[in-house]
């Protein structure tokens, strides 16, 4: 049993495909639209046409790897049956009521399990909101225009498909995109230990978030990621507090986030607080030179923001170290004298040489990391020019977090591409620094 079906499926069946928008059976049609392949409706009751693809009648009529199972769960046993029968190799099974519900919904679960091993079958879910792979403009997913999200280099696996389709819009929003996503749900017989390793195989792929609940088979997730070369950040949630709420979800046992962290301590998995951290901290990890050490530099054209961002390093780790004595004196010659020229260093507003400012701060051989604020100034702009080649010339980590009206949007885009992470909150910044820290291992 493999998951490659998911990723390079050769025909795609859609079991309860509808021609009624609003229906499941309906969203999963209007994404699977852009798959390159062969596309089944499958639907008994229904005649003509979806979206230009003409119904069938039975699974066993179809030539696909790949199911998208669009029916209610008491079905979803003998749809799975079948598709066992006909060849197919893996499964979305979109519909709740399984374990997370009763003993009724566990004992459907393990009949799927079942099934699933007696056809060698691989299945995403129960209880899932789907998953995509937008680099292959695969939608495998019923959410309404989630085929929007476009390609990025940072994959989710998401126990809830709840994070992870509000991870992939809030990247697609911000001009991101992903690699994959994969909403995992009651996790049958598919989870991270399964689809880790292809993830760390994946070209596309520069970090790897992970959102867990819980997970049964604790030991081999924590020896894949162990194991993987590509870097992890994780976000565990959950707490005993909640357990009915949790295992009410995907069906997840109560495990302490610090089961998780002690047995990964010194592995490179970085932990995160939130779901915003989670895509943040993915991003400047995937986007970034491994940091060399703990030393930061900052460089803030606000002293305000500069403090936050400056007091939620220091509870993180970050060093700042002074200057050296050819930095300090090209600086002081920049500003002269002008607010606090020493590290952190703060301009006061982003004046012409802010740019020239945070170029001798990068180039200074103390410095392992740096982190600029900057307010949007219409006159001024960002100092897009002189940071076109800056984080390629140095090989350091260089962030910047940002303000300012949308007119702003193209040079913060122009910065994404020269290799520069934009992010629009000073604890935003602070945090993917943080992970940044967090993410230094014995072996750097």
């Amino acid at each position: 049993m493999g998951v490659t079906d998911f990723f390079d499926p050769d025909g795609i069946a859609v079991i309860g495909a509808s021609k009624t928008p609003g229906k499941l059976g309906n969203d999963a049609m209007t994404n699977i639209q852009s798959y390159d392949g062969n596309v089944y409706p499958v639907n008994p009751s229904s005649s003509g046409s979806v979206y230009g693809y003409e119904f069938v009648e039975s699974v066993h009529d179809v030539d696909a790897d790949l199911a998208l199972c669009c029916v209610p769960s008491p079905v979803v046993p003998e749809v799975l049956e079948e598709c066992g029968e006909a060849g197919i190799g893996a499964a979305v099974i979109f519909a709740g009521g399984f374990a997370e519900v009763d003993e009724d919904g566990q004992e459907l679960e393990d009949e799927i399990v079942r099934i699933g091993e007696e056809y060698d079958m691989t299945i995403l879910g129960p209880n899932t909101a789907g998953y995509c792979l937008p680099d292959l403009d695969l939608y495998g997913s019923f959410v309404p225009e989630i085929r929007d999200v476009e390609t990025g280099n940072v994959a989710f696996l998401a126990q809830s498909g709840g994070i992870g389709i509000t991870s992939a819009f809030q990247l697609d929003r911000e001009e991101y995109g992903l690699s994959a996503m994969f909403g995992l749900g009651n996790r049958a017989n598919t989870g991270f230990a399964e689809l880790i390793p292809v993830l760390d195989d994946d070209p596309q792929t520069d970090a790897i978030a992970l959102h867990i609940e819980g997970t049964n088979d604790i030991d081999a997730v924590l020896e894949v990621c162990r194991e993987a070369e590509t870097p992890i950040v994780a976000y565990k949630a959950g707490s005993e507090e909640l357990s009915d709420f949790v295992g009410s979800h995907t069906g997840a046992p109560i495990q302490a986030r610090t089961t998780y962290e002690d047995a990964l301590d010194g592995e490179g998995v970085v932990f995160v607080s939130s779901v915003t951290e989670l895509i943040d901290v993915s991003r400047v990890i995937a986007d970034t030179p491994t940091p060399a050490g703990k030393n930061v530099g900052l460089v803030t054209a606000q002293a305000g923001p500069g403090i936050v961002i400056a007091d939620e390093l220091n509870e993180r780790g970050a060093v700042f170290p002074d200057l050296e004595q050819e930095t300090q004196d090209r600086i002081d010659e920049l500003l002269q004298g002008i607010t606090y020229t020493e590290n952190p260093v703060d301009t006061g507003r982003p004046l012409p040489e802010f740019g020239q400012v945070i170029d001798a701060v990068a180039r200074d051989d103390t410095i392992d990391i740096v982190i600029v604020y900057e307010i949007y100034e219409d006159s001024l702009g960002y100092p897009v020019d002189e940071l076109e080649t800056l984080a390629e010339e140095v090989d350091k980590p260089i962030v910047f977090t940002v303000a300012g009206p949308k007119s702003f949007e193209d040079e913060r885009l122009q910065m994404e591409d020269a290799g520069i992470p934009t992010f629009q909150a000073p604890e935003r910044g602070a945090n993917a620094v943080g992970g940044l820290i967090d993410s230094i291992t014995d072996d750097v």
